[in-house]
């Protein structure tokens, strides 16, 4: 229907929406790669230093544990390493939940202290 438009222009316009297309898809193309890219890449890393790394740290956290209060200590041991609620700890101790909530605070803030920890 010549009232609708001239030929050339479908003709452009068809040109125009295959060029979009094309360039749509091949940036999809490149993003799919760049994710592939990023999930499959391995990241080379020392061994040894992780392991010294992690040795360093424990040995810190042991030193700054020392500093605790025996309660706060025993709180702490008790709730970090041996996986305990507070509700537990509390009956293991024979203490009040609040009063031991009291202890692992008050021990964790002079941990994060003693660790140099933002």
């Amino acid at each position: 229907n010549p009232e609708l438009g001239s030929p050339m222009a479908w003709l452009m316009t068809l040109t125009h929406r295959r060029a979009v297309d094309k360039v749509r898809s091949e940036q999809s193309a490149t993003d799919r790669e760049a994710r592939y890219g990023a999930a499959t890449q391995t990241i080379d890393h020392d061994d040894v230093v992780d392991t010294v790394t992690q040795r360093l740290e424990a040995e810190s956290v042991v030193r700054c544990l020392d500093t605790l209060t025996e309660t706060q200590q025993e709180s702490v041991r008790m709730a970090y390493y041996g996986g305990l609620t507070y509700r537990e700890v509390a009956e293991k101790l024979g203490v009040a939940v609040p009063t031991i909530k009291s202890r692992i605070r008050d021990g964790l803030l002079r941990l994060k202290t003693c660790l140099g920890v933002a």
